[in-house]
């Protein structure tokens, strides 16, 4: 794609939508209980890396969820309209059964979308496969649900790659990082950067 054509497919996401402000308080790292922030993330020259082990504890004591380091974007949970969530993702080889973005809350499940990564492919859930061949080069991830008519879309490098009903649910949040799925490998990580939350 030429330099013109990106930036034509960048503005057709953000038609109609509007930016929201961040600021550093809108970044809540969730991360393995027992070991210090630095030991699990860095924020460095404008990209965020999050990592974990499959043997790291959970988030928080007693808690029976899977390890992981995750952002969990405050100040913006909504219960209707249309949201959308933009970023750059980069996942090293051999990182694998993990979960490295969501859009949380549902009905029968926690989440209503979550984009997990398996041997190099991009899947919604562990399928369909989203984009095959994603280790070792940054990707655009633009995911937009409109929690009015229940619906979402997944869009890889601006071209749709999803789109089908929510899970339900009544609130919901954007969430990315590196979250311990089924089959993971030892050492999971993910880096982003521009990342971005809008609505209409």
């Amino acid at each position: 794609m030429s330099s013109t054509s990106f930036i034509v497919a960048l503005a057709l996401f953000h038609l109609s939508f509007f930016h929201l402000n961040f600021h550093q308080s809108n970044f809540e790292v969730q991360k393995p209980y027992d070991v210090s922030q630095d030991q699990r993330y860095s924020y460095v020259d404008g990209v965020h890396k999050l990592w974990v082990y499959s043997t790291d504890k959970p988030f928080s004591q007693g808690s029976a969820t899977l390890p992981r380091t995750e952002i969990r974007i405050r100040g913006y949970d909504y219960s209707s309209g249309t949201w959308q969530f933009e970023g750059y993702g980069y996942v090293p080889s051999g990182t694998t059964g993990v979960s490295i973005m969501q859009v949380f809350g549902g009905s029968s499940r926690a989440t209503t979308l979550i984009v997990r990564v398996y041997d190099g492919s991009l899947t919604n859930h562990r399928s369909p496969v989203l984009a095959s061949n994603i280790y070792n080069k940054w990707f655009r991830l633009n995911v937009i649900h409109n929690a009015d008519a229940g619906r979402v879309q997944i869009y890889v490098d601006g071209i749709l790659k999803y789109e089908d009903s929510d899970d339900g649910g009544s609130s919901h949040y954007f969430k990315f990082g590196v979250y311990t799925q089924n089959d993971p490998s030892n050492y999971m990580e993910s880096r982003w950067k521009g990342i971005k939350v809008l609505r209409k």
